[in-house]
């Protein structure tokens, strides 16, 4: 079962993705103008997703429908508590990547490749997640990474609290510091 909360973590951890809502409990997430996830007043959540994922998902979930815009099908519907966290995971990426601009979209699909201590002068230490994550984000230097604060850092997906404190020991060893 997932939440609200961790469809948020998940969505906003992408390059460039707003929130857009109003109502408690109910969000959606957008990149470059147009939505890609969303949790509607029913607790479902909605993905916008090519028609051969959401046939996927179709498959995997029986409790899932497909969601359509008039006749034309655009993704799928699941309840919150039918999908489990890796799942979300997967399924709220391959939204995003299908939504993004095209650039942002290949710069964050490159990144699965980064190889921890192989990316800038980014540290081995801090892992292949929190690698890919920064990769993913466009942020390949320490100088870069001393561009951001320490929960700008946390709130990428896979950058943890160790991969936060191997970079502000690899700032510090060069004098800088997380712009806290």
């Amino acid at each position: 079962m997932t939440t609200l909360a961790q469809l948020r973590k998940t969505a906003l951890s992408y390059p460039e993705t707003v929130e857009r809502g109003g109502l408690p409990g109910v969000a959606a997430f957008a990149v470059g103008d147009t939505e890609f996830a969303s949790v509607d007043a029913e607790h479902r959540v909605c993905l916008q997703l090519p028609k051969a994922d959401a046939d996927q998902v179709l498959a995997e979930h029986p409790t899932a429908e497909r969601l359509t815009r008039g006749a034309t099908a655009i993704g799928v519907r699941v309840p919150l508590r039918d999908i489990n966290g890796q799942q979300l995971n997967h399924w709220v990426r391959r939204a995003w990547l299908a939504y993004a601009p095209e650039p942002l979209a290949a710069r964050v699909a490159a990144a699965e490749t980064a190889i921890p201590g192989q990316v800038g002068d980014l540290p081995r230490a801090i892992g292949g997640p929190a690698t890919r994550a920064l990769a993913g984000a466009g942020i390949t230097s320490l100088a870069q990474v001393a561009e951001l604060t320490g929960a700008e850092l946390a709130a990428l997906h896979g950058v943890g609290p160790k991969a936060v404190r191997i970079l502000r020991e690899a700032l510090g060893a060069t004098g800088r510091t997380l712009r806290d």
